[in-house]
């Protein structure tokens, strides 16, 4: 992640979550502007979804899709993707979708991304 950053704070994580999200089957995404001019992303996979290696793959797929994609967001946002359970098993292409359509959603791409 070239322009961004990781978020590892429990308190800003809590916070993300009292926002409104966007969601589908595959992901839900919170969004909320930070004071600074770069965008930090935390992922969150719940337990359910599987052993440490399920999850650890499906946190690494996650991070790709923003890696490939990161040019077409906005600057300055903290950025949460929960994933569910449909995640685990999803295509790429179908998390590269999903991820994008609900970050369209919650305003935080560019103009000219799509």
């Amino acid at each position: 992640m070239k322009f961004s950053s990781s978020l590892k704070l429990n308190h800003i994580f809590r916070r993300l979550y009292h926002t409104t999200g966007q969601a589908d089957g595959y992901l839900v995404l919170y969004a909320r502007k930070n004071r600074t001019d770069s965008n930090r992303v935390g992922i969150t996979v719940g337990k359910k979804l599987g052993k440490a290696h399920i999850r650890n793959r499906t946190r690494r797929r996650i991070r790709e899709v923003y890696r490939l994609n990161e040019e077409k967001f906005l600057p300055g946002w903290d950025i949460v993707v929960v994933a569910r359970s449909r995640a685990v098993e999803a295509p790429f292409d179908k998390l590269t979708k999903s991820y994008l359509s609900l970050a369209k959603k919650a305003g935080i791409l560019q103009e000219s991304a799509e």
